[in-house]
């Protein structure tokens, strides 16, 4: 199905605070036990990147899976922390992820999705997360 996203990102870092917002179109199909988003996110002077967001119905994974340039592969399940890679120009990064939340709220047509999440460097606390993404079916 076709959607229109509506992406809300915040990231804090000690006492500042990051909000990030993006909208955009892209595919949603579900299965029995997931949904799937997928979309592309145009960056500053690169190609394209694709992106694909599987989050489980029963909450408790959410799998971000970036490729373009640059490839990066998050995993946030709640209560659980991952080791994860995320690509940039200077090379890979292994950083762990802890999730602590994730909601899933999908009526065939409209939802949300929403995640919150740490993300550490050598055990060390880099910054809490959270992601809002919302859907709706594109009427065009």
């Amino acid at each position: 199905m076709q959607i229109l996203i509506e992406i809300i990102g915040t990231q804090r870092v000690d006492n500042q605070r990051d909000k990030i917002e993006l909208t955009t179109t892209g595919i949603l199909t579900e299965s029995e036990s997931e949904y799937i988003v997928e979309y592309d996110e145009q960056q500053e002077q690169s190609d394209p990147v694709n992106v694909k967001v599987v989050i489980s119905k029963d909450e408790g994974l959410v799998e971000m899976t970036r490729s373009g340039a640059y490839d990066s592969r998050l995993i946030i399940e709640s209560s659980n922390r991952n080791l994860c890679h995320y690509g940039s120009e200077y090379g890979d990064i292994l950083m762990g992820i802890s999730g602590h939340s994730i909601s899933a709220d999908f009526d065939g047509e409209n939802g949300e999705f929403e995640f919150r999440y740490d993300i550490d460097i050598n055990g060390v606390i880099a910054s809490r997360n959270s992601l809002l993404m919302k859907v709706k079916k594109n009427q065009e």
